[in-house]
């Protein structure tokens, strides 16, 4: 099978960024599905992955990376049961396997949901890692209710981005949140106004715009861009027993102890947690996606695709590692095969 991976990290304009290969297809054995893969989407993890995972070596087997995909079920392993041979399904899959830039790769069903019928491929490409992560970031780190919590503020810091854009919608759409989003040019303005949010403020000048929007503190906290460089104005802004979860990390320690007084909550959200450390609810990720089916299908939600390549080349997956590390892109990058 063709597969696109790398033997050292190296800049993206550099010819061997990435090179093609071919690999024997995989067999599926115990949970695993052997997929053949109809289109990816590149997130941000890709690129951060692909410039620190050979920087000191070369490795003798390129790297595949890769964890947004959709395709279908060619065969499967002796110990699945929600799965059969022709099914089309998404994930975004376990970051310690062989990745997606591949034309098959194994998975393990309990982290794969049923590709939304409503969508084409490339839509529904665009969805599981960045639904996954807002998704938990919202009900697995913060357990919003929709019931009590309805009317609640949050703020998403990075509303136009991958992960932002879905979160935007599944925060007003299913946990009844009023949303403000973060965004400064005027095209990531627009898109974000577009996915309902209900406000929109500028992130370098956010106390300022938060006051003037009449919400000074806010309830929660979804940060999807720079903790460290938010973390003294998320320590004023975030109401006593308020929630902060983060998808980024910070180059320097965290003082924690600025949270004390209000009895702020903190969590870190990483979507490959469950999979890494195969925890005894791994199959949640099977029951989110196709949650996110359904409501993708209903309507309720929709696709976050903003760009597609077509073909599955050196050439593309380059064009959209670029645009990533460009730190510009709206919604989300597919690359169909």
């Amino acid at each position: 099978m063709k597969a696109i991976g790398f033997k050292k990290s190296l800049p993206i304009t550099e010819k061997e960024s990435f090179i093609e290969f071919e690999l024997a297809k995989p067999r599926p054995t115990g949970h695993d599905l052997l997929v053949k893969i109809a289109a990816i989407s590149v997130n941000p993890v890709d690129f951060k992955i692909r410039q620190n995972a050979a920087k000191d070596t070369v490795l003798d087997t390129p790297k595949i990376i890769g964890w947004d995909a959709v395709g279908t079920v060619e065969a499967i392993g002796d110990q699945t049961s929600r799965f059969k041979v022709g099914d089309q399904v998404y994930y975004a899959g376990d970051i310690t396997r062989s990745g997606c830039n591949a034309e098959y790769q194994l998975v393990d069903e309990r982290i794969v949901g049923h590709k939304p019928t409503s969508l084409t491929i490339p839509e529904a490409a665009a969805i599981p890692l960045t639904g996954l992560t807002a998704w938990e970031s919202l009900f697995d780190r913060i357990k919003v209710n929709p019931e009590t919590d309805k009317g609640k503020t949050v703020l998403i810091l990075a509303g136009a981005g991958g992960v932002g854009s879905i979160a935007i919608q599944i925060a007003i759409k299913v946990a009844g949140l009023t949303v403000i989003a973060t965004a400064s040019r005027p095209d990531s303005i627009d898109w974000c106004t577009k996915l309902g949010a209900d406000y929109v403020v500028n992130h370098y000048h956010l106390k300022e715009e938060l006051e003037k929007i009449g919400h000074g503190q806010v309830d929660y906290i979804l940060d999807f861009v720079d903790l460290g460089g938010y973390w003294n104005t998320m320590v004023e802004i975030i109401k006593p027993q308020g929630h902060i979860v983060s998808i980024t990390g910070s180059k320097t320690p965290l003082n924690l102890d600025l949270l004390k007084t209000k009895s702020v909550s903190f969590s870190w959200e990483l979507m490959y947690t469950r999979s890494m450390y195969t925890t005894n609810d791994l199959v949640r990720q099977h029951q989110i996606l196709n949650q996110l089916a359904d409501l993708l299908d209903a309507g309720t939600l929709k696709t976050t695709l903003t760009t597609m390549l077509e073909g599955f080349t050196v050439e593309n997956l380059k064009k959209a590692h670029q645009m990533q590390e460009s730190g510009k892109t709206i919604g989300k990058t597919v690359i169909q095969f």
